[in-house]
């Protein structure tokens, strides 16, 4: 009786989980689309989850719905019937509310217009300055590969350290960025999508800055853990080195 009992339990919070009100809405509008399928998507455990979907049959305007724990990547995915060329996925950072999204089918991902969240309208700042980095990066590999051809080894190395350059004006920008917007969810997912292999002193100041919301945020809580591991591993490389150096010590005495 009292295994039933449990087991009752169980299956009305299961069910209880699963009938939350949704407090997400996504509005979007596919200029272009005629038939196929719109699902609202996110990554649970390295795996793509479906949360919601509409099939269209004529209307463009699209309705999805979901329980939003916190702020978080979400995805718009197209499948479409007739024509698999144009299935893509729009990523964009969802929270409580209403988010829009207006784009069409020729160019589902870049023409792309988002609005609604606070979080997206900083993921896209973000993602605007860090074009620029990478238009000059990709300048970089341009020079570098004419250098090599030319065997100019003078020139390689000024590309050298100009890359090394680029690459920490990238990380410190970021940290910046992720401090400025401490308030805000998209400064853990940015420390852990963009700066996760910085130095762990930059990570874990991007931590400290943040406020308490976000640090119980579903990217708080990750980075948290994040940080963890990182200084765990840190620890055990000191102390593999601390051993080794300390046995040729002994070797040389």
């Amino acid at each position: 009786m009292k295994k039933i009992s449990i087991l009752l339990l169980a299956i009305i919070a299961l069910s209880s989980c699963n009938n939350k009100e949704s407090n997400l809405i996504v509005n979007a509008n596919i200029d272009g689309l005629r038939k196929g399928t719109v699902y609202l998507q996110k990554i649970e455990d390295t795996l793509m989850v479906d949360l919601d979907s509409v099939e269209v049959n004529g209307d463009a305007n699209i309705r999805l719905e979901t329980f939003i724990e916190s702020p978080q990547i979400m995805y718009l995915y197209l499948k479409k019937v007739d024509n698999s060329q144009y299935d893509d996925r729009i990523d964009f950072f969802a929270e409580e509310g209403e988010v829009n999204i207006n784009t069409n089918l020729e160019k589902f991902v870049t023409d792309a217009k988002i609005t609604g969240a606070k979080n997206q309208e900083k993921l896209e700042e973000y993602r605007t300055m860090m074009k620029r980095f990478n238009d000059k990066n990709l300048e970089l590999i341009q020079q570098n590969f004419k250098a090599q051809q030319q065997e100019n080894e003078e020139q390689l190395i000024a590309i050298d350290k100009q890359y090394e350059s680029l690459l920490k004006r990238k990380y410190l920008y970021t940290v910046n960025f992720a401090i400025n917007n401490k308030d805000l969810e998209v400064a853990p997912y940015l420390a852990l999508s963009e700066v996760f292999d910085a130095n762990i002193k930059y990570l874990d100041t991007i931590y400290t800055s943040l406020e308490p919301k976000v640090k119980n945020s579903l990217y708080g809580k990750e980075l948290k853990e994040f940080l963890k591991e990182r200084k765990a591993e840190e620890e055990e490389i000191e102390n593999i080195q601390s051993e080794e150096n300390n046995e040729d010590a002994e070797g040389v005495s």
